[in-house]
């Protein structure tokens, strides 16, 4: 049966290329440190769209070219939605496609890795927090910035995903402070699985794509349901409907100012 094909001539803001069953997906925006922004939210909706659509993937490796991973969200955007309408909806519509792409990455029926390095902040953060496994390179810095900047950590259902892998008292220091936090901390408190140095990042990310491969599709589609399902019950409720809605009330009153 023949490879089923993945969009890739008309993205923008990633390079997506196809190697057997695993799908490589790149930030593609070094020149702004890959922040992400409305056209990059949907590039990664196309992709994962197509994602939950194959039946013959088994594996996605999101990484960004350039110097950093991500280096968060385009904040300079949230001005100019403002601006082009003050009363938010445009900011609103970039909350819920954050959370769009989020959910699509965490319910992907194939396993996702995160490759990262340089510098993940905020969305970054919270894209690659979506991923079922981690690799950071030794130099990766890591940072929640938000509070800093007059918004609350509201973007993607980054939040409640940070409480669940890591946990309320260290998560609750590192959104409070603001600090950057290396990769070994990152390691230590369950961010990133592993921790390597950076030329090592790709044999890692083989590591553990070789065994994937050899996983039934429907196999492993049943695992990440069960995975998910598990997860979802743990919930009392799904606060990260409420993330559009904050981010979108907290830049409009930090724009104001």
């Amino acid at each position: 049966m023949p490879e089923q094909p993945f969009p890739a001539g008309d993205l923008k803001t990633l390079h997506v290329e196809r190697d057997g069953g695993v799908l490589h997906v790149r930030l593609n925006r070094p020149e702004a440190g890959n922040a992400v922004d409305v056209p990059m939210l949907d590039d990664l909706l196309t992709v994962l769209a197509a994602v939950h659509d194959s039946t013959d993937l088994r594996v996605l490796v999101l990484s960004g070219a350039g110097d950093d991973f991500c280096q968060g969200g385009a904040r300079e955007e949230f001005g100019t939605l403002l601006d082009e309408d003050p009363t938010g909806a445009g900011l609103h519509a970039l909350g819920g496609k954050a959370r769009r792409v989020c959910e699509a990455l965490a319910t992907a029926p194939v396993a996702t890795i995160a490759r990262l390095h340089g510098k993940v902040i905020g969305a970054g953060l919270g894209l690659a927090l979506h991923c079922d496994l981690r690799v950071a390179a030794e130099g990766t810095r890591l940072r929640l910035p938000e509070l800093g900047l007059g918004l609350p950590t509201a973007w993607g259902g980054a939040l409640q995903r940070l409480l669940s892998e890591v946990g309320a008292a260290r998560i609750r220091e590192l959104i409070l402070t603001t600090r950057i936090f290396d990769a070994a901390e990152a390691e230590r408190i369950g961010v990133a699985h592993r921790v390597v140095p950076d030329t090592e990042l790709d044999k890692v990310v083989g590591q553990w794509t070789k065994p994937l491969l050899r996983r039934s599709p429907a196999a492993l589609r049943s695992t990440k349901a069960l995975l998910n399902a598990y997860a979802s019950a743990a919930r009392q409720g799904d606060l990260t409907l409420l993330d559009a809605q904050l981010l979108t009330f907290s830049a409009a009153a930090h724009h104001a100012r």
